[in-house]
């Protein structure tokens, strides 16, 4: 596999959940409060949606309208198609963190996870819920005990798979077709879950901090292990059978192209609010890999 690394899109303050959508791929820049996409090679840049409350988790209903997390008020919004933005979901009353990243399935659920306590604050880590959101706006909590649910993806057979940025691991359900979720258990383990709940004991312990994923098809997930500034390619039970390393932090990734095979990869020096409100140096970068993608988003 060719691993040289491009660079896609620059400038940016911090980009969250890369998803290849309508030949274009889409991000979400969290201190600019805008949803951002462009061609495959970085060119045509459009800003899709301004959102003051912090752009995040990024998915589309069946009929197209996009639906976005707005992180620091705790909506789910959806832009209609005349382009304007209206609640879709109030999550204020689930979550104990900002809510983050989503996967929207093909029946127009939202699957929306939350840091579950204040990250930039350096709170206590406590576990948190998984939420799903229904078509309609209806909010109902799935899972629990889950140490911060962030990167998230549908198989093409109907597991969800959750990462537990701090939990050591990756955890499975079975879907319902009620979006019940059954099965629990843990579909990649890299260590136990750390005693400690202060952050700065908590990271050392790490030994993969799995935030944002991608699915591809030989059912290996290509995740950014945010604590060790690369993407890792992990089988199920947890197997790393390949790892990139892009010179920065990566915070999130997910296969698209043309063909499936571009892995692109939401590059910054760290996650530190004040560092990145400052600055414009997140990236937007892609390496070419062998296997396409599968599975949602």
């Amino acid at each position: 596999m060719a691993t040289e690394v491009q660079t896609v899109l620059t400038g940016m303050s911090y980009l969250e959940c890369p998803r290849w959508h309508d030949d274009r791929i889409w991000v979400a820049d969290f201190y600019t409060h805008q949803v951002v996409s462009v061609a495959e090679d970085g060119s045509d840049l459009r800003v899709e949606a301004q959102v003051p409350g912090q752009p995040s988790g990024l998915g589309w209903l069946p009929d197209g309208r996009l639906l976005v997390v707005s992180m620091s008020d705790a909506k789910l919004l959806r832009r209609e198609h005349d382009g304007s933005l209206v609640v879709h979901a109030d999550l204020e009353p689930h979550v104990t963190g900002h809510p983050n990243d989503m996967v929207v399935d093909a029946q127009g659920r939202a699957w929306v996870g939350n840091f579950g306590f204040d990250l930039m604050a350096g709170a206590d880590i406590a576990p948190t819920v998984l939420l799903r959101v229904d078509p309609d706006g209806t909010v109902t909590e799935v899972a629990d005990d889950l140490w911060f649910p962030n990167g998230t993806v549908i198989t093409d057979d109907g597991v969800l798979l959750v990462d537990e940025t701090f939990g050591n691991r990756i955890t499975a359900f079975d879907i319902g077709v009620d979006g019940s979720l059954t099965n629990r258990r843990v579909w990649a383990s890299f260590g136990e879950i750390p005693e400690s709940r202060q952050i700065g004991d908590v990271l050392p312990l790490l030994v993969v901090a799995p935030d944002g994923c991608g699915l591809d098809a030989e059912g290996a997930l290509w995740v950014a292990d945010a604590n060790h500034a690369r993407v890792v390619r992990v089988r199920e039970g947890g197997e790393i059978i390949d790892e990139i390393h892009p010179g920065t932090g990566v915070f999130a990734c997910m296969l698209g192209g043309r063909d499936g095979r571009t892995l692109y990869l939401c590059c910054a020096p760290d996650f530190n609010e004040a560092a990145r409100t400052a600055a414009r140096e997140a990236e937007l970068r892609s390496v070419r890999v062998d296997v396409p993608h599968a599975g949602m988003p």
